[in-house]
């Protein structure tokens, strides 16, 4: 049975510029253990290259205590300096069929900071199946805890 397919979208107000968070999100992954490490414990790359369209990874992260992991492909638009993750496996996957998080970092006019517009997609395995309110909070989270690393490290 079809479920549906979801969508959730909000701005995340950053203030480092567009172009060093699609960096980061786009090429730069196996830094961000190191930037917020409170959240993302680990990344591995299984296929491809770290800023190759289409490589494979498995993140490990810490959600409500609790050590889970995901495996996600990433695909990449450098026009619109927006970054898609297509979940593959991982605690997510349990409940949902499909799961893709896009975030797009939009330059701020005036000053250097940006929005990123955060997309969540996903369809649900059965209608009794969870909301992913928890995994769109954390993504969220993420972006906005790596703007601080951002602004550390922005020239």
């Amino acid at each position: 049975m079809l479920v549906g397919l979801f969508q959730y979208v909000t701005d995340v107000p950053l203030k480092g510029s567009a172009e060093k968070h699609y960096k980061r999100w786009k090429s730069e992954n196996h830094l961000v253990p190191d930037a917020i490490g409170h959240l993302i414990h680990g990344i591995t790359l299984h296929e491809g290259e770290w800023d190759s369209p289409g490589a494979i990874k498995s993140w490990k992260y810490n959600l409500d205590g609790k050590e889970e992991v995901f495996k996600e492909r990433i695909e990449m638009d450098d026009e619109k300096m927006a970054v898609t993750f297509n979940v593959l496996d991982g605690q997510v996957m349990e409940e949902l069929k499909v799961y893709i998080a896009n975030l797009q970092f939009i330059p701020e006019s005036g000053n250097d900071g940006c929005v990123c517009k955060v997309s969540v997609y996903w369809e649900k395995r059965t209608e009794d199946s969870a909301e992913p309110t928890m995994f769109m909070k954390f993504l969220e989270k993420m972006v906005a805890d790596m703007d601080g690393h951002i602004l550390q490290n922005q020239e």
